[in-house]
């Protein structure tokens, strides 16, 4: 075993060490979060005044004029099925004195989420808050489990099980920790490190390929965080550029960093785009090593990076442009206002998203470099890794033949 292979063979091990020390620290603290403080009022939209409704009837409809624009409204007589009032009946404006979109209407057994109260003389009013949309997501959510199994058979059945490890660890670790006080930059590491560990092992197995790609991923979030550091310092971002983040400041019992949330969720939303990056790089460079056992590290790693190349510019407009749908609504407020685009990038709110995307988009610059260096070295040295061979699994999980 040459020196560099032994060095490399270390870092590896020392990787997967510190991912079991992650998850034995991160156990109990999962277990423990009911001591964890909370935010009073954690629903910030919707309190425990807003139940379910059930339509029983429409009392009346037609049309109303609201400002310049004619609309359709309901008078609808509604059945509470939850909370304080359950089984109250009560009366519900839809349209009448606030605007409603249009082509949606409700009929007689359909459901809503109404906001009730009791007025001081006792008269209980109530007023329509949002609809009720959780079939229809829970329709859209099997649709995407049936279709990913079809597609990826058992690899999508761990996908969709790593799916659900991400959304716990987000809710049950990430948030509770944060509004406990802790460093957010911090905690979103060890969760992100955490995350994408556990899901790359699971996804895609025990193997050469997915040790490329977690080891590749721990550097570049190291590089990502940096850079995100720098960056909301040097642009000057505080956290105070959401209404979010002034509700956060008012409801929560604890001190919480803003800035350092801004980073975290920096950090937390370049990795889903990261997490495909580096599995797809390294799959790229083993996919093109059995295609030539031969080659030399020079040629493997610069095959390899031209479809990374090709891969970063495709990801980072992809980023963009998935910011810009998200911000079209803005955008559009701005051009109506007469606003410069000078002077919108400037509102932190913006800029926060511009540093977002680019951050993001250089951590993804970065992450091809290192993770097609260290699959390339993986591949084309993993015979000298002697007797840790057999622990760090095969080099050709996909069962090529070469």
């Amino acid at each position: 075993m040459t020196k560099h292979t032994r060095l490399f063979a270390i870092l590896a091990v020392f990787i997967i060490i510190l991912a079991a020390v992650l998850i034995t620290w991160l156990i109990p603290r999962l277990s423990s979060q009911a001591d964890a403080p909370t935010v009073q009022g954690y629903n910030i939209g919707f309190g425990d005044d807003t139940v379910k409704a059930r339509v029983l009837d429409v009392l009346e409809q037609g049309t109303t004029q609201l400002g310049d624009q004619t609309q359709a409204y309901q008078i609808l007589l509604v059945k509470v099925q939850e909370g304080q009032f359950s089984g109250q009946l009560l009366e519900i404006d839809y349209g009448l004195r606030q605007f409603r979109p249009q082509g949606l209407s409700f009929q007689p057994g359909d459901q809503m989420l109404v906001t009730v109260g009791q007025l001081p003389d006792g008269t209980i009013t109530g007023y329509f808050t949002d609809y009720i949309r959780t079939q229809s997501l829970l329709i859209l959510f099997a649709t995407f489990v049936v279709f990913s199994v079809l597609v990826s058979g058992w690899k999508g059945v761990r996908s969709l099980i790593s799916m659900a490890i991400s959304l716990l660890v987000i809710i049950y670790f990430v948030i509770p920790q944060i509004l406990a006080g802790k460093d957010p930059v911090l905690i979103s590491i060890t969760g992100a490190f955490f995350l994408m560990t556990v899901t790359l092992y699971l996804t895609y197995g025990w193997n050469l390929k997915s040790h490329a790609a977690v080891i590749g991923t721990f550097f570049s979030l190291i590089v990502t965080g940096l850079l995100a550091n720098f960056f909301v310092i040097f642009t000057r971002l505080t956290g105070f550029g959401s209404e979010d983040a002034l509700f956060l400041m008012q409801q929560s019992e604890t001190s919480i960093n803003l800035r350092g949330l801004v980073l975290g969720g920096m950090l937390i939303g370049a990795l889903g785009v990261l997490d495909d990056l580096v599995i797809t790089q390294a799959s790229a460079v083993f996919e093109l090593y059995l295609a030539d056992p031969n080659q030399s590290i020079r040629k493997l790693f610069r095959s390899s990076m031209r479809i990374g190349q090709d891969h970063v510019a495709a990801t980072v407009n992809t980023l963009v442009l998935a910011y810009a749908g998200a911000a079209l609504p803005t955008l559009l407020l701005f051009t109506l206002s007469g606003e410069q685009y000078a002077y919108l990038i400037n509102f932190e709110f913006v800029t926060e998203e511009i540093v977002r995307t680019l951050v993001g988009s250089l951590g993804l610059v970065a992450a091809v470099p290192i993770t097609t260096l260290l699959a390339c070295f993986l591949a084309i040295r993993h015979s000298r890794l002697g007797w840790l061979l057999p622990f760090l699994g095969s080099i050709n999980p996909a069962g090529h033949h070469h």
